[in-house]
């Protein structure tokens, strides 16, 4: 750790399997910044920092956007709010969650027909 439960980008790209390329682009376009900055001006991130990242790249697989992966981020953040967004940041989050149960099921289907596939080339391997 850099400083007191903060560290540096190389170490959250160990962490997380990310490349510092795609942690330094996520903080340009303002997906995930840096919670502080070393006196030397290196990015410090903290766990929290962390479980964003994980999070957005858990988003990866099922196909969301830079864009809806910043709106779920800003739903999760209004969801911790005060009151009149809380209501709001919950309901974009259960919507959120409903679109990934879509997409989860989208991607089962095609590894189920992957595995079909290798099942008719083992057939005729074996014929």
């Amino acid at each position: 750790m850099a400083e007191t439960g903060m560290m540096h980008i190389g170490e959250l790209a160990e962490r997380t399997g990310l490349s510092l390329r795609t942690i330094r682009h996520y903080d340009q376009i303002g997906l995930l910044t840096p919670s502080g900055r070393s006196e030397g001006g290196f990015r410090l991130y903290t766990e929290d920092d962390h479980d964003q990242l994980m999070l957005i790249r858990r988003m990866k697989p099922l196909g969301y956007s830079l864009e809806q992966m910043g709106d779920l981020l800003r739903a999760l953040e209004s969801a911790r709010g005060s009151e009149p967004s809380r209501a709001d940041g919950a309901n974009e989050l259960a919507q959120f969650l409903d679109d990934a149960h879509e997409r989860r099921s989208g991607l089962a289907r095609q590894l189920a027909a992957a595995d079909e596939f290798i099942d008719q080339l083992n057939s005729r391997i074996t014929d």
